[in-house]
């Protein structure tokens, strides 16, 4: 008895214990990091070594046609949902050491499941430098450059289906998500792609891909070098041109040529259509708005003209 005393304390009260810390050691940490994501493994060695080269690696440069500029999504929530919306990705570079929250498990599971997404760890200074110094808080998602078509490629696709090609161009639309949504508005209602300039306009990135919601899977945009010689072109091919102004000679309703091979053309919320594109159109119609509302940006004026020509393509 003595010796069991001995072992035991001899103060009365309250014992200092773990303070929880035995019970909290025994609950799940989520499911196990990929070998890439693990210190010390040979697949994370690897992983490091590449991330390096890919910081030194320059992106390539867009233009006509052919591939756009390579982007990096930064930030554990922007990186989740770019994940979860499907925008399409080739590495996920993950910080060494990173504190392993509930975004950083799902940005990983969903890089899994995905498949395709190659994971690799790097030192916070190479994610630095991979970002220029922006708040990416141990999570950078890289996307591939964007495979734009040609313009005649639109086309092209809709006559081989047998249908008249129904087309949208954006003359100066320099917001992301604008195009995103003028893309699903397409998708949505049957047409056959989308043409954006290849300067001062929104080009296909993350942001646009989250907004499409999915859309921009199935829908192409095609890059011009020169939007007016593009719609000359279309013109000589026996597609309409239409514009929407504010100050169009007459209502989208009224026009009977949405029903037939037609491009439309929309020009940003602020300037409207170019000169030059207005001039290349071949009717300039508005969006009757009696509510009072000056314009529309580009995403919801798409979806109402491109409404009224799947309706009387109907």
């Amino acid at each position: 008895m003595a010796a069991n005393n001995r072992r035991m304390s001899g103060k009365k009260g309250a014992q200092v214990g773990s303070g929880g810390q035995r019970r909290r050691g025994l609950e799940g940490k989520g499911p196990t990091p990929p070998a890439e994501a693990r210190k010390g493994h040979k697949k994370n060695r690897v992983a490091g070594a590449k991330a390096k080269q890919a910081v030194r690696r320059p992106s390539p440069r867009g233009g006509r046609g052919g591939k756009g500029t390579s982007e990096m999504v930064v930030g554990r929530n922007s990186v989740v949902e770019a994940l979860r919306e499907g925008v399409p990705a080739t590495m996920l570079y993950v910080q060494q050491f990173i504190d392993n929250d509930e975004r950083v498990r799902e940005a990983l599971q969903l890089a899994a499941d995905r498949g395709g997404i190659h994971l690799m760890e790097a030192p916070r200074p190479e994610l630095d430098r991979m970002t220029n110094g922006l708040n990416h808080q141990g999570l950078v998602l890289q996307v591939p450059p964007y495979e734009y078509a040609h313009p005649q490629d639109l086309a092209v696709a809709a006559h081989d289906e047998g249908k008249d090609p129904l087309i949208v161009a954006l003359d100066g639309v320099t917001d992301p998500r604008n195009l995103g949504a003028v893309v699903r508005s397409v998708s949505a209602f049957g047409g056959h792609g989308v043409v954006v300039p290849e300067r001062r306009a929104a080009g296909m990135s993350a942001g646009a891909w989250k907004t499409s919601a999915g859309a921009a899977a199935r829908t192409p945009v095609a890059r011009a070098s020169n939007l007016t010689r593009a719609l000359e072109s279309y013109k000589k091919a026996g597609l309409v041109v239409v514009g929407l102004a504010a100050d169009g000679e007459a209502e989208v309703g009224d026009l009977e040529a949405l029903g037939g091979p037609v491009v439309i053309v929309i020009g940003s919320e602020g300037k409207g259509l170019s000169r030059l594109v207005g001039e290349t159109c071949d009717f300039r119609v508005r969006i009757p708005m009696p509510g009072g509302t000056e314009s529309l940006n580009a995403g919801v004026a798409a979806g109402v003209v491109l409404y009224e020509a799947a309706r009387r393509r109907a």
